[in-house]
């Protein structure tokens, strides 16, 4: 199941690129899944996946919370909480 992956601000900083396609292995089952499979690409995934917590999701432009499946997703992004102002 191939994924268009997007990253925005420091996210996209740490890994170097705003985005990719990817093909996840058949275990990663949940956006949560996806970002610890991530995590082990390097150095830059490292750094930006490091604490979940962190992170915001949004599954085919919603956003969602990070327990959500990504079966059938088509496109994924992953950023820092959004503020206001």
């Amino acid at each position: 199941m191939a994924v268009e992956l997007l990253y925005f601000a420091w996210v996209r900083e740490a890994i170097g690129q705003a985005g990719e396609r990817v093909d996840p292995p058949a275990g990663v089952a949940t956006v949560a899944d996806l970002v610890d499979w991530l995590r082990g690409r390097g150095e830059g995934y490292a750094t930006a996946f490091a604490d979940r917590q962190r992170l915001r999701a949004a599954v085919d432009q919603a956003f969602v919370p990070l327990d959500t499946p990504i079966a059938g997703a088509r496109e994924i992004a992953l950023f820092p909480p959004v503020t206001g102002g």
